[in-house]
């Protein structure tokens, strides 16, 4: 998935909020202390030269660094767009194509083959999408920019070390607008972390080989907390006394607690009980679906931390091995538009439900005024977005 859509790998390589850094020199000067920089740490001359070939900050890049979607997108629009008939035949005969390979990656990591499919074909479309951009030029862009400098640069050295071992040419160094890397869409610093040399050629190469890009990424799952004996969660039906301030990934229950309140599979069978704990997922507010979600889920979640995003990569590792679509998905949500969260949020603050610096980003703390609006209006508190919750609050002020 490329970055403008959802950031992957965003819990790990989190931007910097604040940068010390102050764009107050020419990018060729700028270029020359990262030269010295370079050379401080050992890098061939080899790589170095690849320096001299990197022009201008890109407009491009910085364009898409500062834009953002004008509507937030539904979860039925974002499930809908990621898993279709062709997406799921292409993956089923895709898993069975690479069985021994992947055979291989869950003996020694435990990541069930669904899985690391259904991650490839979110980030990159099984390979076919993969960013268009020179990771160099790009991350260079970056780290000119003084708002995130420093969080850059140091993502442009890794670069630089991952061209001076030897893993890829500077030419095939591709990727997308903010230097997120090959198939797997992996940062230089956790390429630098968890990439692994699946077929013994001495280099990690992300862009090309499928041993290298399935061991690396069931390694970083592994090494995330992966639990190779267990599912991401299923949907569920929930009871109409439900007490929607239970929803929401910070509350985890063992499963038979969720059986006792009256948690159902979406069949209508009782959910199966087992040694885990679990959280009520509402991606689409309380008359949408719901999830029960385990440990899997979270640590999906730190491959990408939106929940759209778990949902998905799970739901269509099921696909794969025969599962129904979704069953409660809702037909008539609204997009809300940037601006419209922007206003929820500076509405909420005005009446006393803190969310925060108005962004248009719905975050934890903007469903947490939700909530507390919500309760205080006697309604299921999912801390849901929607453009009713909007209209309502407009007609308070």
């Amino acid at each position: 998935m490329l970055l403008r859509r959802i950031f992957p790998f965003l819990c790990i390589w989190c931007f910097a909020t604040q940068s010390t850094y102050s764009q107050d020199q020419s990018f060729a000067n700028w270029l020359q202390e990262l030269r010295d920089e370079a050379v401080l740490l050992g890098l061939s001359p080899s790589t170095l030269a690849v320096l001299d070939q990197l022009e201008a900050p890109l407009d491009r890049v910085l364009e898409l660094d500062n834009s953002q979607p004008e509507f937030v997108q539904t979860f039925s629009r974002y499930v809908s767009l990621r898993v279709t008939p062709n997406q799921i035949s292409r993956g089923i005969s895709l898993m069975q194509e690479h069985k021994d390979l992947l055979a291989e990656v869950r003996q020694i990591y435990g990541v069930q083959p669904h899985y690391l499919i259904a991650f490839w074909a979110v980030e990159s479309n099984y390979g076919r999408n993969t960013g268009g951009f020179s990771v160099l030029q790009a991350l260079a862009t970056l780290a000119y920019d003084p708002r995130r400098a420093e969080f850059f640069r140091d993502q442009l050295i890794i670069a630089l070390q991952i061209l001076d071992a030897g893993h890829i040419a500077p030419e095939d160094m591709s990727g997308s607008w903010a230097g997120a890397m090959g198939q797997l869409q992996f940062m230089p610093n956790i390429f630098s972390r968890y990439g692994v040399d699946g077929d013994n050629d001495g280099r990690v190469d992300i862009w090309n080989s499928l041993p290298d890009i399935f061991h690396s990424a069931a390694n970083f799952l592994a090494q995330s907390g992966w639990r190779g004996d267990e599912r991401w969660g299923r949907e569920v039906m929930l009871p109409s006394n439900f007490d929607f301030a239970l929803s929401g990934t910070r509350v985890r229950k063992p499963l038979e607690d969720w059986r006792e309140l009256g948690v159902l599979q979406v069949n209508g069978n009782s959910i199966p009980l087992a040694n885990m704990n679990a959280s009520v997922v509402l991606p689409a507010g309380a008359t949408g679906p719901a999830f029960l979600v385990y440990n899997n889920f979270r640590t999906t979640m730190i491959y990408n931390p939106s929940t759209f995003y778990a949902l998905t990569v799970g739901h269509l590792a099921d696909r794969y091995n025969g599962a129904e679509p979704f069953q409660r998905m809702r037909d008539d949500e609204q997009a809300i538009s940037v601006a419209e969260v922007r206003e929820l949020q500076e509405l909420l603050n005005s009446l006393g439900f803190s969310s925060g610096t108005p962004d248009g980003r719905v975050g934890r703390q903007t469903r947490s005024a939700i909530r507390a609006y919500q309760e205080r209006q006697n309604l299921p508190t999912d801390g849901y977005a929607s453009r009713q919750l909007l209209e309502a609050v407009r007609a308070l002020r």
